[in-house]
């Protein structure tokens, strides 16, 4: 299922849609990670593909990044990874699954957490006004992790995140 979300680099620009298990090798392909031979985050990836909860970015040519959207902190949308192929990076690959995950996400709030070193990343979180929630110290010896919190944040008195075409009876 390809999701509306526009188009990054004009015509034939990237799609984005649900992965499912059968593009879990090419994201590991295309993870920095994985690619290095780390095999707890390739069996993430296809954990992740596995339940749905990954975002895939893609042209023409294969996969351009991903990103997971997971419901377990403090039952809130989570931004668990957001990964761009190195040489997809810089072309708004990042921004467009960073829409992606906040169109798509059922609860009210959406958070992510980055590494204060991870520089890209607070760029492209700060160009889309995602606000600093708060910070952990320890995780990661002398790189702490910031915390965000999506900008289009709703209460759970405003309307509902996502419609939905089905209907339920009692």
């Amino acid at each position: 299922m390809d999701m509306d979300m526009g188009r990054v680099d004009g015509p034939g620009g990237p799609r984005v849609r649900r992965a499912d298990v059968s593009d879990g090798a090419a994201l590991a392909e295309i993870d920095s990670v994985a690619a290095a031979g780390d095999h707890v985050r390739r069996d993430s990836i296809r954990r992740w593909c596995e339940h749905g909860l990954v975002l895939l970015a893609e042209d023409d040519t294969g996969p351009l990044g991903y990103s997971v959207l997971e419901y377990t902190f403090f039952e809130q949308g989570f931004l668990t990874l957001l990964m761009v192929a190195p040489g997809a990076r810089r072309r708004g690959v990042g921004a467009r699954l960073l829409a992606a995950v906040e169109s798509t996400r059922t609860t009210p709030k959406l958070f992510t957490s980055t590494n204060v070193s991870n520089h890209p990343m607070r760029r492209l979180l700060g160009h889309a006004n995602w606000r600093p929630a708060g910070i952990l110290h320890g995780l990661d010896e002398g790189d702490p992790e910031l915390f965000f919190l999506c900008p289009r944040a709703q209460s759970v008195n405003d309307k509902p995140l996502m419609s939905t075409s089905a209907t339920f009876s009692a």
